[in-house]
């Protein structure tokens, strides 16, 4: 969406009280358009901003020709801080990530015996069946006429 413009594209990345917003102007235009405004953002800090472009496979160029950074003044309560001190991993509230999967719940005791039982009925079906089946082949196999 953003490859080989005649122009320059522009990128804020905003976060602001546990917000996180992110602008794009890939038009030309230098109107900002939303591109993602995600709230209940956690990120710890202490943490670097980083920038690549670096394009894999792609034979094509990006470069990146300015990072401006600004810290923003915020007026926030002591609670505030303190939540924002005790921090340590990035968390977003409501936000599912991939492999974070609730554990299962254990099978209950019935669940688990119906599981047991129909599995040792089907064993025991299957044995029976198997032993029919080898006494027939063994009646036909000694029924040779020479």
């Amino acid at each position: 969406m953003v490859r080989n413009l005649p122009h320059d594209t522009f990128l804020v990345i905003r976060y602001v009280k546990r917000r996180l917003t992110v602008l794009i102007d890939i038009d030309g235009k230098h109107e900002w358009r939303d591109c993602i405004d995600v709230p209940g953002v956690h990120l710890p800090r202490g943490y670097y901003f980083g920038t690549s472009s670096v394009t894999g496979d792609l034979s094509d160029n990006h470069d990146i020709i300015s990072l401006k950074l600004y810290q923003l003044t915020v007026e926030r309560t002591l609670e505030e801080e303190k939540r924002d001190r005790e921090v340590f991993l990035p968390v977003v509230d409501n936000l599912k990530l991939p492999g974070m999967e609730a554990p299962l719940e254990p099978m209950s005791g019935l669940a688990l015996f119906l599981i047991v039982f129909f599995s040792l009925v089907a064993l025991v079906f299957a044995i029976v069946i198997g032993i029919i089946v080898y006494n027939k082949w063994q009646e036909q196999s000694r029924k040779h006429f020479y």
